[in-house]
């Protein structure tokens, strides 16, 4: 379906099955942290999944293009980023499965379904709210726990999950203990932890983490996933990940 774009938007080609999303250039644009997590998350056939704070709509999108879900619901807050997610859902004639739903994080549970979700997903914002100049500004938003901060994102998912379901979410390592202590305060055990590094040599910048809902304590840890080889390109990792066509269980 043809949509209409602003003067400062742009389609990018997602290279997943025609799948595309639209971005605005002066807004928070995804990175690869949107990707990781798409590709990180476990969604079986029919499952019902939820995306908090999905911003463009790129990882209902992606979830929708890697997986049988049947039902997939983002929720935003910011209007002009929500009306933009619609038309991405538009773009690529997602309507059927894929609902973009404004709506504070922290209050979402009074507008869906209490344990109707299998799966729960989040990229929220990494930085506290110290020295943000313009708290309205988009971008701010986005980086920024401005509007919901990373307890209101674990309470809320819990809320959503069903019992045995899963919470699914990338953030930084140095929020790792606020992350595991949070999950385990909403009964939300972490079983599985992948942390992401930009080159072998580096400190990880990035964790995934994967919650079971009333899950029983049990914690692995993944090999470490390097961003970039030592000539700076993609690794073979990193390759496969952007190449996954199913991330069903």
């Amino acid at each position: 379906m043809e949509v209409k774009l602003k003067d400062t938007e742009r389609i990018d080609d997602l290279q997943l099955k025609g799948l595309k999303v639209i971005q605005d250039k002066n807004g928070f644009c995804f990175g690869i942290d949107a990707v990781l997590l798409a590709n990180f998350a476990k969604v079986k056939k029919r499952a019902r999944v939820v995306d908090l704070g999905t911003g463009t709509g790129i990882i209902p999108v992606l979830i929708a293009g890697k997986s049988e879900a049947e039902k997939i619901v983002g929720v935003e807050i910011q209007e002009e980023v929500w009306e933009m997610a619609n038309r991405t859902v538009k773009l690529n004639d997602l309507q059927d499965r894929l609902e973009i739903v404004k709506g504070d994080i922290k209050t979402i549970d009074k507008q869906l379904p209490v344990h109707g979700f299998n799966v729960a997903t989040s990229n929220p914002p990494y930085m506290h709210m110290n020295g943000i100049q313009n708290p309205n500004d988009k971008k701010a938003i986005s980086r920024h726990e401005v509007l919901c901060d990373l307890e209101d994102v674990i309470r809320v998912a819990s809320r959503l999950v069903m019992p045995r379901g899963k919470f699914f979410m990338i953030h930084r390592p140095i929020r790792l203990v606020d992350i595991v202590t949070l999950g385990r305060k909403y009964n939300l055990e972490p079983k599985v932890i992948q942390f992401v590094h930009p080159r072998a040599n580096k400190a990880p910048n990035l964790v995934l983490v994967e919650f079971t809902k009333d899950g029983r304590p049990e914690l692995k840890v993944l090999d470490p996933l390097y961003v970039y080889d030592e000539n700076g390109n993609y690794t073979k990792e990193i390759e496969a990940i952007y190449a996954n066509e199913n991330i069903g269980e």
